[in-house]
């Protein structure tokens, strides 16, 4: 037996799942909401619209509503999220609470995004809202520990990326990492936004695309080569590009071979994904494929409270559908940390200092067979 087989064989169990450091790049501020703070907020603005105001219900209101296997369904939830978050200090508090959630599921690095196009229906300014963020994200790191990058996100069926493009780089040296395009992709195709991530580019400054999640494969090829991503969101649809045979590619289309030999980041949404419908399960999901092929992966939360997940938990799928081992998930810890939107120097230094060290320590504590 080799010594991948017998670690396949040991269950890694949870809580050394949520203890080992973690990193995660594709993460929705509007979407990890704590209930309760939902029902909160909505009292102190006056939001009546809520379905119900009892927090296990309301929990699972939007659990119920995320997994009808369609992404505009899937977004139906955020008119609530987006409804209560209409505040300096609900969006402070929101970003506060998402670092303290951060800090209970071991995650040592976190790059969150949002559209601030959605916080201005009651007078804030763009500028406001991202300020707003950025102290409940700083307030957070200073009591929990855990570092963080803010990603502004344009909306495809919106012609306002090029001010949310700019609007990122004016707070570059605040928090804010880079920029991203979100929404659903159908008739929205990426190269639409061009302008923006050409100024992006100009400002040499990073980009990340959700692309290949409910539309094919040249949304992908859209994104990186016409718009210049360097990380792409979801990507279930880059397997269209590979003949897979027995779980194997067998031959690579030229855009898969393009992401593979580039080491362009992957941000895979695995519970995400099946609740969308952009997998049929998780079984079937095409992570395998990636990983098994040596992409340049890593595993997500997407929307935390829409999909009832945590990235313990997505890293846990991840070892109990497809044999994910221990070292397996450090590989994926630092291919997510490689991939941050930081500074190398800082990059390197979560690295050898929090992430192999962590490791090594919670690995004394594996169970042995």
């Amino acid at each position: 037996m080799t010594t991948r087989e017998r670690e396949t064989k040991v269950k890694i169990p949870e809580a050394i799942l949520r203890a080992v450091p973690k990193v995660l790049l594709h993460d929705h501020l509007d979407g990890g909401l704590r209930p309760l703070s939902i029902i909160e907020l909505a009292h102190d603005q006056g939001y009546k619209k809520l379905p119900t105001e009892d927090p296990g219900e309301l929990a699972e209101w939007f659990y119920r509503g995320a997994t009808r296997g369609s992404l505009p369904l899937f977004l139906e939830g955020f008119v609530h999220t987006t409804g209560v978050l209409q505040t300096e200090e609900a969006i402070e508090r929101v970003a506060y609470e998402m670092m303290e959630d951060m800090k209970a599921d071991g995650v040592v690095y976190v790059e969150t995004r949002f559209a601030p196009v959605f916080h201005t229906q009651h007078g804030l300014h763009p500028e406001e809202v991202v300020t707003a963020a950025l102290r409940g994200l700083e307030r957070g790191r200073k009591d929990f520990g855990v570092g963080y990058g803010l990603l502004i996100s344009a909306m495809r069926n919106m012609q306002r990326s090029l001010e949310m493009a700019e609007l990122a780089v004016d707070f570059r040296d605040r928090g804010v990492v880079g920029f991203d395009l979100a929404g659903e992709e159908g008739g929205y195709p990426p190269k639409k936004h061009v302008d923006a991530f050409q100024f992006i580019q100009r400002e040499n400054f990073n980009i990340t695309i959700h692309a290949g999640e409910g539309f094919g494969k040249e949304s992908i090829w859209q994104a990186i080569q016409w718009c210049g991503a360097h990380r792409i969101g979801h990507a279930t649809r880059l397997v269209d590009d590979m003949a897979v045979a027995d779980g194997h590619v067998v031959k690579f289309g030229t855009l898969a071979q393009y992401v593979l030999d580039k080491r362009i980041p992957l941000e895979i949404c695995l519970s995400s994904n099946v609740h969308t419908g952009a997998a049929k399960s998780f079984e079937e999901h095409p992570f395998g494929i990636y990983f098994r092929e040596k992409f340049r992966v890593t595993l997500n939360t997407d929307d935390r409270l829409m999909s009832n997940t945590t990235l313990t938990k997505e890293l846990k799928i991840g070892a109990d559908v497809f044999g994910l081992t221990y070292d397996d998930i450090e590989k994926l810890t630092i291919n997510a940390m490689k991939s941050a939107f930081i500074p190398h120097n800082r990059r390197i230094e979560f690295i050898y200092n929090v992430i192999k060290p962590g490791f090594a320590k919670m690995r004394r504590r594996l169970p042995r067979k």
